[in-house]
């Protein structure tokens, strides 16, 4: 290659800027050893719930050379999906990382422009990239490589945007000065502890998925949900936002400019009772090409149901 590492980087950098990342963070593909038993002890506690997939590829989890053989370096990513408006408070609730087109579809889509661009300048790259999916510790890597640091609700937090943030990674043969983590600016805050409604945050940095609202309402395939939950989803039908939204590091968000992410223009309009009554086609209509499939209209229906049955 006829580029220097630090020349590499920085072209790195800037291409990612130019296709819209907000940051871009460097880390030594090497074994996660502070990680491994913390996953170990959270599995071993039943904390993922029924995602038994997180069981699955343990070693690879904590070792991407294991997942992309000759790996050196872990390239990670952030993607603003933070929105300019949001739903009206008194109708059931989205997520708002689901508010516009499936973020798997859109970041994978710029990463390949990224991997073809560096191709193009520095030659041959052999690596795979990543958008929440395969046996990726995203943000373990994120905070290794100093994008932020984890919160207390386990969530990534840049000090100069907060954590409406999508996580992405290309894996990759290029030897690159790694980055160093920033430490962690949490302090003494509880905001997103305290405001948890289904205690799901069990101690800090540490969020037991089996009690999370975005698991309970995406992930939780089941026909019916836990009694245990009764009256405490806070009208979410899909995900949850409420540890981010107390969060005091998320007053630096600042909306995203990627088009692809704008909501149906019928999606702030629906009230309580348009929800209740959301047929398949219309939900086809709102949903088409967005994450919010993952939960299938029966998911939904059974989400809204369990809330209006609770609620009333």
């Amino acid at each position: 290659m006829s580029l220097q590492s630090s020349d590499i980087k920085s072209r790195i950098k800037q291409i990612a800027q130019d296709l819209g990342f907000f940051s871009v963070g460097f880390s030594k593909a090497d074994f996660l050893a502070e990680e491994a038993p913390r996953l170990e002890n959270w599995l071993n506690k039943q904390q993922h719930g029924k995602m038994a997939y997180m069981e699955n590829h343990f070693d690879m989890r904590l070792d991407p050379r294991l997942l992309v053989p000759g790996s050196k370096t872990v390239i990670s990513f952030l993607y603003n999906y933070f929105p300019e408006q949001q739903q009206p408070s008194d109708t059931y609730q989205l997520s708002k990382y689901a508010y516009g087109k499936d973020y798997h579809d859109v970041i994978k889509n710029q990463l390949r422009k990224l991997m073809d661009r560096v191709k193009a300048e520095i030659g041959d790259v052999e690596g795979r990239i990543f958008v929440d999916s395969a046996p990726v510790l995203e943000k373990a890597w994120a905070k290794k490589s100093g994008l932020g640091w984890m919160g207390k609700n386990a969530n990534l937090i840049h000090p100069k945007a907060g954590s409406f943030y999508f996580l992405a990674e290309w894996i990759c043969d290029l030897d690159i000065e790694p980055d160093g983590p920033i430490r962690d600016y949490c302090g003494t805050c509880t905001r997103c502890i305290d405001a948890c409604p289904t205690d799901a945050i069990v101690e800090p940095y540490v969020v037991d998925g089996s009690k999370c609202i975005s698991y309970l309402t995406i992930e939780l395939k089941d026909q019916l949900l836990p009694s245990a939950f009764k009256g405490k989803l806070d009208d979410w039908m899909y995900g949850c936002d409420i540890c981010q939204d107390v969060c005091p590091w998320n007053r630096f968000s600042k909306p995203h400019n990627e088009p692809q992410f704008q909501p149906h223009p019928m999606l702030f309009d629906l009230t309580k009772n348009d929800w209740e009554d959301l047929t398949e086609e219309l939900y086809r209509e709102l949903f088409r090409g967005s994450a919010v499939k993952r939960a299938k209209f029966e998911g939904l229906k059974r989400n809204i149901q369990f809330i209006k049955t609770l609620n009333s």
